[in-house]
């Protein structure tokens, strides 16, 4: 092997560290590929799993408190309240009653 041959191989390699020692590896495409890692945006809440909304208990501009009720999410002839995990005021609500809505839809943004 020449040598630009031996500096392409090296390349697709990529060196970490954990504590002091020093590991080469070859990364994946979809490795490459993934999503980066966002921190959590409290005052957006998601669907946790698909379902079905079953009641809205918010209207937009309403004063929400750690804890209190915003909907119920049906899933599996279960009924999941889905609680405000901060306090807040309701921005905009992203869902219908009756509505189906898959695993991390947007169901309601607070300010």
């Amino acid at each position: 092997m020449n040598m630009k041959e031996e500096e392409k191989k090296e390349s697709k390699y990529s060196t970490f560290v954990v504590h002091t020692a020093k590991y080469k590896t070859l990364l994946t495409k979809s490795f490459m590929e993934r999503k980066s890692w966002e921190p959590e945006n409290t005052n957006i809440i998601k669907a946790i799993i698909p379902g079905n909304i079953n009641k809205i208990m918010i209207k937009k501009g309403d004063v929400v408190k750690v804890g209190d009720r915003l909907l119920v999410l049906e899933a599996m002839k279960m009924y999941n309240q889905i609680l405000s995990p901060v306090n807040g005021k309701i921005k905009s609500i992203k869902v219908k009653e009756g509505e189906i809505v898959a695993k991390n839809a947007i169901l309601v943004e607070l300010e």
